[in-house]
């Protein structure tokens, strides 16, 4: 399989809702969007794939797999998946020496009521929907942090910059 060198491997909500989101239902849309200001999406190799990550991409203290050492690792907050024009939520975000899933999402993908399926490469998700989107959201907005104020500077700054 040849790599497509030119995919964006960081995108906003916005861009993913743009880019694959024209069958999505208005609510699924709309409560994507509550995710904009805190989070950004970000994949490895395949184009439909994305962890939902920290815009900041803060690091937290962690013990290391042996137990014997700490470490620092950015919090991924979920994975979605776009499939056939659907919204999908799976529990298996990457993880690595960099990253580590929050326990949370566990919890969401099993209180999803939608039926599981396997996608390509052994990938567990289930389809997100109106009756869903309010619980996976709310949920995700619990343990994923506000901005600082710091990131709302930098923000303004850039935003007053382009304006100029």
């Amino acid at each position: 399989m040849k790599k497509n060198y030119r995919i964006k491997r960081t995108i906003s909500i916005k861009r993913l809702i743009s880019d694959y989101g024209k069958d999505f239902s208005e609510d699924i849309k709309k409560r994507l969007l509550d995710l904009e200001v805190r989070c950004v999406l970000t994949r490895v190799q395949n184009d439909n794939k994305f962890d939902l990550k920290h815009v900041e991409h803060t690091k937290y203290d962690c013990v290391s797999g042996n137990g014997s050492s700490k470490c620092k690792k950015e919090h991924v907050y979920g994975k979605f998946i776009v499939n056939d024009e659907m919204l999908y939520f799976s529990d298996e975000c990457t993880e690595s020496n960099e990253v580590m899933k929050v326990p949370l999402v566990n919890e969401i993908y099993n209180s999803l009521n939608s039926e599981e399926i396997i996608l390509d490469e052994d990938c567990r998700a289930k389809k997100v929907d109106d009756s869903n989107i309010d619980y996976i959201i709310d949920s995700i907005l619990t343990v994923c942090p506000e901005v600082s104020q710091r990131y709302i500077d930098i923000v303004r700054e850039m935003k007053s910059i382009q304006r100029d």
